[in-house]
């Protein structure tokens, strides 16, 4: 609230945010007010509307916009901050796509209102992000992510074909409860009537293309009958 009281000089008597405080935290600085990525001591970032008419000040990241209008700005624990759907836009410019990734995924997982300008893959982790990359590679079908079956939320599923398939990694699915936990989950699935297969993080990252194989077979996919018929119309054109 400092950064944005020596940026924007407020408060006016003005109601909406923006326009009462005449500045608003942004970027980095606001994915970590929003609880989207971890905070690190760094300069905090701080958006204000036009492109002149301030100074940097120490501690300060400041952002001049033409773009920010008062629509892009609310409030986050009485502290003005660019929404949600700003902030991911301001943080495409310059955060990794790792970083973006993790943050719009942790938005999706808050809730927060995206708008339909941020689509994200409803992944909850880099591996089930790096298994949807996969699955494009091979020109899989694309699986529902992170869907609700009874009590059990599965990480990916083909409803058609009644395959569930989880990806785990070793940081979460240690242990004799969680093996225990993870085993009673796969009866309850099994016995409504889905197959199920389990990936470790060490075979995707190793063994994509025995993983790969496993999916192929699963979902009994003919990719040599889908190339026929692409040649098939390739020809026809």
């Amino acid at each position: 609230m400092a950064a944005v009281l020596a940026a924007g000089g407020g408060p006016s008597r003005a109601g909406k945010p923006l326009d009462r405080w005449g500045a608003a935290i942004s970027h980095r600085s606001a994915a970590e007010l929003w609880g989207l990525l971890t905070a690190r001591e760094a300069p905090v970032d701080v958006s204000v509307p036009g492109n002149g008419g301030k100074r940097n000040r120490s501690g300060i990241r400041l952002h001049r916009s033409l773009t920010l209008l008062p629509a892009d700005v609310t409030l986050c624990d009485g502290i003005p901050v660019t929404t949600p759907a700003r902030t991911l836009s301001d943080l495409g410019r310059r955060a990794s796509e790792k970083e973006l990734r993790r943050a719009t995924r942790q938005a999706e997982v808050f809730g927060l209102p995206l708008g339909d300008e941020v689509k994200g893959d409803r992944t909850r982790s880099d591996l089930e992000g790096d298994f949807l990359r996969l699955c494009r590679l091979h020109r899989l079908p694309t699986p529902e992510v992170n869907v609700p079956i009874g009590r059990d939320l599965v990480d990916f599923l083909w409803r058609d074909r009644r395959l569930v398939v989880e990806t785990d990694s070793y940081r979460y699915h240690r242990g004799r409860i969680a093996f225990q936990d993870d085993r009673d989950r796969d009866l309850r699935l099994r016995t409504a009537g889905y197959e199920v297969v389990r990936f470790s993080e060490k075979q995707l990252n190793e063994e994509p293309e025995r993983v790969a194989g496993t999916l192929v077979a699963a979902l009994r996919v003919d990719r040599d009958a889908d190339d026929r018929e692409s040649e098939g119309e390739g020809g026809r054109r």
